[in-house]
């Protein structure tokens, strides 16, 4: 498992520690390294949205074309109770408890939009309700960008980072929203991986995933960025850190607590379609290396036992 900076070529280092979990390794101190290029905003063509939820930008496109607009009568949003500035931040380690769960964690209807916080958010956990903690522009010095799972009342529910199958609610403002073109599927059962464009399976890999009593976590996360390797048995490529972490904490071992999921290859490929690792998703260096050049923070991933259909390009 891994966790690092954002997707590019040109990259500059920063000093910030963080834990990861590495294939059975345990490392403290890597650098996320920020990008220094413009960021992807999603397909080519398509530019950054604001941050309105769709039916009201539905509804200024139908006032500004002098129709009525049925959401004009639409109760408005609940407020937002005042968080306090006590509030934990969600960062790198494990998120505050009392999110409500994800209800379509396991659903692989590909999420086409994610969100960018402009400032320090509140996150809630419904719409109207509690405040539990602050949602932050970047995680480790890594801008933040979380996948849109819901939409409701006005409000917005995020795949929440560093906690498994979990959402945080946030009320209008204070954040953008970027096109997603990707996704990853990973199925347990048959040891794969699919990478999807548009709805359309590109390429799938054999895999290795997590030994028993540390299997993968099922269900819908996303990529936070990525990290160099540490050592030669990586491959010499680049790491993918996920939102998600152990699902028992207390089953890997003590120099891997804190940890989060990653996506990496190994030295060699003598152990795909086996359950070896700590938990991490491993495959090919080749099929790492394409994935890197092709994936943005932000990309949804969802781990399933299986696909009812496997994908065409299994």
């Amino acid at each position: 498992m891994g966790f690092g900076g954002v997707v590019g070529r040109r990259w500059t280092g920063v000093g910030l520690g963080v834990a990861i979990l590495l294939g059975g390794m345990a490392y403290t101190g890597w650098a996320l390294i920020p990008a220094d290029r413009p960021a992807w905003v999603g397909r080519p063509g398509q530019v950054t949205t604001p941050n309105a939820p769709e039916t009201e930008r539905a509804a200024e496109t139908e006032r500004a074309a002098g129709r009525p607009s049925t959401s004009d009568a639409a109760p408005p949003a609940p407020p937002a109770a005042p968080a306090p500035d006590d509030l934990p931040e969600i960062d790198y380690d494990p998120a505050p408890a009392g999110f409500p769960e994800d209800p379509d964690t396991l659903d692989t209807t590909a999420l086409a939009q994610g969100l960018r916080p402009e400032r320090r958010l509140a996150a809630y956990d419904a719409p109207g309700g509690r405040p539990l903690a602050f949602l932050m522009p970047t995680v480790s010095g890594v801008e933040l960008t979380v996948p849109v799972a819901r939409r409701e009342a006005g409000w917005t529910a995020v795949l929440l980072p560093s906690a498994n199958r979990k959402l945080a609610w946030l009320p209008p403002g204070g954040f953008r929203t970027v096109a997603l073109a990707d996704q990853i599927v990973v199925e347990r059962v048959p040891y794969r991986l699919t990478w999807y464009r548009d709805g359309i399976a590109k390429r799938s890999w054999r895999l290795s995933l997590g030994q028993p009593g540390q299997e993968t976590p099922l269900g819908r996360t996303f990529i936070l960025g990525r990290t160099p390797p540490p050592e030669p048995v990586y491959g010499g490529v680049d790491i993918f850190a996920l939102g998600a972490i152990p699902d028992d904490p207390d089953a890997v071992p003590t120099g891997l607590r804190g940890a989060h999921i990653g996506i990496h290859t190994w030295y060699h490929d003598g152990e795909l379609g086996r359950s070896t690792t700590n938990g991490c998703i491993r495959l090919t260096s080749s099929g790492q290396r394409l994935l890197l050049e092709q994936l943005r923070p932000g990309t949804p991933v969802v781990v399933v036992d299986e696909l009812p259909t496997p994908p065409p390009t299994a």
